[in-house]
């Protein structure tokens, strides 16, 4: 069988590529291998939804980041409601930074763009924002813009949960492997897996993340930049969470521009804990070949930049109290534009992946995107600016 599309990467880009192909009435193959159950010594690839929470908001001061989410987010609930995987905290966000001076200009810019999409939101500063988060101890001079609604975090391997569900209701074959490589001709691509199989379809879409960069998936190479982040985990008690339990999600630039640090608020854990999550490496670690990719998922992060995140976080919450401060890994894709890679590489052959530091919370509309490009559409240039190609 030759499929109308394959999707290479079944993770959040791709899942929602899947669904939307297939609920449009494509023959769908989605292809990516599932969560290892030891990270450490692991060999295949990484996905990036291997984690129990990430910040979903509408505001951004990257309007077309705004506008994936805003588009995104508005279905949330049906997605939760088809599929009956529930994914979506809205315990609300704040996005904050310094009113004036060096980097006012990010928090300016996101506010202006909330008030031209009508993004309901308050906007606090000085003692309205200390009585309304207490527990938080921002410096003078700092505007937060809080969304009470339709923000907070989602679960993003539920929220791929939900889409590959969705996805195969609708037709789309699901096959738990790893793509090798894949091989082009005149009337269809090949997909190599790793357990042998060969799977061919009219056109692949790469949905890889990082790993899309990889030899032998697409034949030119992706202005992309990956970098290798390190996170901190904050382990409450049950007294603690409860005490927190109305804590948005934070994403704060520092009046210092030392750090742009992004906070979960508590969060339990498939292992039953519950945790703080922050990330915001003060320096950027460039994760150059596939090999290094997998080498630093392999690790629990760099003990360094996970020491400067529990300072931070000690700092901005004073009376946090915790029982324990661990690290994880990850990764980052950033482009030279600032836009997702959405774009056909051959006609038969097309990129989708770059989440910018901002992908979870977007991925149902990026997906949605993608299989609109890879079924002849364009994006729509009254709602998206710039470039999404190499």
């Amino acid at each position: 069988m030759i499929y109308d599309v394959i999707v290479i990467g079944a993770g959040l880009m791709g899942s929602a590529a899947a669904r939307h192909l297939a609920e449009d009435g494509a023959r769908v193959a989605l292809i990516g291998p599932a969560e290892p159950a030891l990270k450490s010594d692991h060999d295949g690839v990484f996905a990036s939804h291997y984690d129990a929470a990430r910040i979903t908001r509408k505001i951004d001061r990257r309007q077309n980041w705004g506008r994936f989410s805003q588009a995104a987010i508005g279905r949330y609930a049906q997605l939760e409601e088809q599929s009956g995987q529930s994914f979506f905290a809205p315990v609300g966000a704040i996005i904050a930074g310094p009113e004036a001076g060096a980097g006012s200009d990010f928090i300016q810019t996101a506010q202006q763009n909330a008030l031209a999409d009508g993004v309901k939101h308050d906007a606090l500063r000085g003692d309205a924002l200390r009585a309304r988060f207490p527990y938080f101890d921002f410096p003078g001079g700092i505007l937060a813009l809080y969304e009470a609604e339709e923000a907070g975090w989602i679960d993003p391997r539920a929220h791929v949960e939900a889409e590959m569900l969705l996805a195969a209701r609708a037709g789309a074959v699901v096959h738990r492997t790893e793509v090798t490589r894949l091989i082009e001709s005149a009337q269809a691509v090949q997909a190599h897996c790793a357990d042998g199989q060969v799977i061919a379809g009219a056109k692949a879409i790469v949905a890889c993340g990082a790993f899309s960069k990889a030899e032998g998936l697409l034949p030119a190479p992706l202005p992309l930049k990956v970098y290798g982040r390190t996170i901190a985990f904050f382990e409450l008690d049950e007294a603690e969470a409860a005490r927190l339990r109305d804590m948005p999600s934070v994403v704060y630039i520092t009046p210092n521009l030392v750090t742009d640090p992004y906070i979960l608020p508590p969060v339990r854990y498939p292992n039953g804990k519950t945790y703080i999550k922050i990330g915001g490496d003060p320096v950027d670690h460039e994760l150059q070949s596939v090999a290094e990719m997998k080498d630093w998922f392999r690790t629990d992060g760099d003990p360094e930049v996970g020491a400067f995140l529990a300072d931070f976080l000690t700092g901005l919450m004073p009376d946090l109290s915790f029982k324990a401060v661990t690290t994880g890994s990850c990764a980052t894709c950033f482009t030279p534009h600032g836009n997702p890679l959405i774009y056909h590489q051959t006609d038969r052959l097309m990129a989708l992946t770059a989440g910018n530091g901002a992908g979870a919370k977007c991925a149902d509309e990026l997906g949605r995107l993608g299989a609109l490009v890879a079924s002849g559409g364009m994006i729509p240039s009254d709602i998206y600016s710039g470039a999404f190609d190499a």
